[in-house]
């Protein structure tokens, strides 16, 4: 399984379209943080990162995808998936494998981001006012995130042989997970389920752990997510003559 891990990250590693990906991210993120008037830190004249939090969400909805994408889209397309499944591994640790590798890159696209906190600590008036539980509460809360983007991720790359196609059904499948239940919840006709609805949201559940509260109920609603479409992606690749 470890050599699984290593060769799939070590290949994404090794080709351009990780860089890039997430390069993007961070050059999108610095931008809309920093410089647009609408969204910059220095014109809302608060010592918070509430905008990046806010905006990190609809940036993920593009990265993670472009970068799970080639999982087992490409494993397809070139018929290398056979190698693998002539190995002693099981698909739960070749699944695994190719999902801690994903997983492990929007760390490595997250970790830069930790520059706006420092900078936000020494710009603040006094030095150093800023509300650090909020932003580990926010930062686990986008890691958990991330995680379920991931999961969205590997299991449309893995009921597809074309990465492109397999990066638009993750992009659309993230963006009604995280924005529509909250949207359905304000449709008349299912007012009377919007507890329920919202319940369901990602959105609600990461906002819930941006504002610095760690509640159980969120940790299980991810961790369940996150099971689900894992569950989805094993029953697709172990049902299917590669």
């Amino acid at each position: 399984m470890y050599a699984v891990f290593k060769r799939e990250l070590f290949s994404q590693l090794n080709s351009l379209m990780a860089y890039i990906t997430i390069g993007v991210f961070l050059l999108a993120a610095g931008l809309l943080l920093w410089f647009f008037p609408d969204t910059s830190i220095l014109d809302y004249g608060y010592a918070e990162l509430t905008g990046f939090f806010s905006l990190a969400p609809f940036l993920f909805m593009f990265l993670i995808p472009a970068l799970s994408m080639r999982s087992f889209a490409e494993e397809r397309r070139e018929g290398t998936y056979i190698l693998l499944a002539t190995r002693p591994l099981g698909d739960w640790q070749i699944l695994l494998a190719k999902y801690f590798a994903c997983l492990l890159l929007v760390v490595f696209a997250l970790l830069p981001t930790l520059i706006y906190y420092y900078a936000v600590v020494q710009l603040g008036m006094p030095k150093g006012n800023i509300d650090t539980g909020a932003v580990i509460g926010s930062y686990i809360g986008l890691l958990l995130l991330g995680a379920a983007f991931a999961a969205i991720g590997i299991f449309a790359s893995s009921i597809t042989k074309n990465q492109v196609t397999a990066f638009a059904i993750a992009v659309f499948t993230c963006f009604i997970c995280y924005m529509g239940f909250d949207a359905m919840s304000h449709v008349f006709a299912l007012r009377y389920f919007e507890t329920a609805l919202l319940a369901l949201s990602v959105n609600e559940h990461y906002q819930s752990m941006s504002r610095g509260v760690l509640d159980t109920r969120d940790l299980i609603y991810f961790i369940s997510f996150v099971l689900l479409f894992l569950t989805a992606t094993r029953l697709a690749i172990g049902g299917r003559k590669w």
